[in-house]
């Protein structure tokens, strides 16, 4: 379980391609105290394993599904990531629930300044959307972001300058794709009433 506060960008070192899954080793410092192999690091969102580690760097697989679904599979050496390490049981939660699970990608559309904050607006199918409501949360790249505004095909954030700084979103542009998910509690409150009216959804 994440938080969705970022704790450093990393930078891709290197992606070895396989037939249909990928392998990243990503240069990073603070995530890396303390870890050890076989614990989570969220890298832009999605939870990955860390399969191999030093002390600059750490190595993670990625499975066919989780390129399907994220911008992962659009990572090359040089990219930056955001970084956050699994929470610990006696942390603070900053942010909300992430799981590390990205439920689809979007794309954004427009990024504009309104006195110190950032707006931006991402669209996204609808999917996602159902599940997106005005002052709720939402993961961002692994961000957790309030939602200012919903419409029938995009949403809107507004971002204050340390969560700027203190991610990728500081180099993001119009068309750039972004990983998402959902504040888990709509999907689980979704999946027990349609349990409880005999249906698999509602």
């Amino acid at each position: 379980m994440f938080t969705g506060i970022i704790e450093e960008i990393g930078k891709i070192k290197h992606v070895q391609q396989g037939a249909k899954s990928a392998r990243l080793v990503i240069r990073a410092s603070k995530v890396l105290e303390e870890t050890k192999t076989g614990d989570s690091i969220a890298v832009n969102g999605v939870c990955l394993t860390v399969t191999g580690l030093t002390a600059t760097e750490f190595s993670a697989d990625v499975m066919h599904e989780t390129l399907k679904r994220s911008s992962l599979a659009k990572l090359h050496s040089g990219a930056l990531v955001n970084l956050e390490r699994a929470m610990a049981a006696d942390g603070r939660f900053g942010g909300h629930m992430v799981a590390g699970h990205v439920d689809g990608m979007g794309v954004i559309r427009a990024i504009t300044r309104d006195d110190n904050a950032i707006w931006f607006s991402i669209r996204a199918e609808k999917e996602i959307l159902k599940y997106v409501i005005q002052k709720g949360s939402i993961a961002v790249d692994g961000i957790s972001l309030t939602v200012a505004q919903v419409s029938k095909d995009d949403f809107c954030v507004s971002v204050i300058p340390h969560s700027m700084e203190q991610s990728i979103l500081k180099v993001k542009r119009v068309g750039d794709t972004v990983n998402l998910e959902n504040d888990c509690i709509g999907k689980y409150v979704e999946k027990l009433m349609g349990a409880h009216l005999g249906r698999e959804e509602i």
